[in-house]
């Protein structure tokens, strides 16, 4: 896994082969930041990133400048790699070992991106509890985004404040907007 670009520019991080993650491709990295850079300003924002695995996202957005990242993992390994290298490399990362659903439940604090990366597998109906918690809670800013990576076999456009959905080769990004007043 490398950070494409920021402050750690080309820089590889070599994960335990043990964790449990599935690395956002960096093609699929790339597209997804070429996109958010035309609609937010990706310095000083806070960023959740909801089963972060080994923190490929999570890496990126603070390399690119983002004030806050919190990671989400309920792997305490893959945990344990996001902290020590976000420590090592200086990055502004707080790792949180919990099940995604249960720190949605609990936390208070509220972000300009949410990004999640659940397993392919769940189901959109899972997908879009997750959908309807973040949009109508306030965890999530008005005008903020949430990015939902899934498998190409599944379209949730459907769900409210869809904006669009762009494809890597197997990984889909179906980007939602909160609106004023939800």
């Amino acid at each position: 896994m490398r950070i494409i670009s920021g402050s750690h520019k080309g820089k590889r991080l070599q994960a335990p082969r043990n964790l449990p993650a599935r690395p956002t491709t960096d093609f699929a990295k790339e597209g997804l930041f070429n996109i958010l850079r035309n609609r937010i300003d990706l310095s000083e924002i806070r960023v959740l990133d909801l089963f972060a695995g080994i923190g490929g996202i999570s890496f990126e957005f603070a390399s690119r400048g983002a004030e806050m990242v919190v990671a989400v993992d309920k792997h305490p390994g893959c945990v344990r790699f996001i902290q020590q290298t976000a420590t090592k490399l200086d990055l502004p990362i707080r790792t949180v070992k919990m099940d995604c659903w249960t720190y949605l439940r609990k936390d208070s604090n509220s972000y300009d991106l949410i990004f999640m990366d659940p397993p392919y597998e769940m189901q959109a109906l899972e997908l879009g509890k997750y959908h309807g918690q973040i949009m109508e809670g306030s965890r999530l800013k008005t005008d903020g985004l949430l990015i939902i990576e899934h498998s190409k076999h599944q379209d949730i456009s459907d769900l409210s404040n869809f904006v669009e959905m762009r494809k890597y080769g197997g990984s889909v990004f179906s980007i939602f907007q909160k609106e004023a007043g939800l």
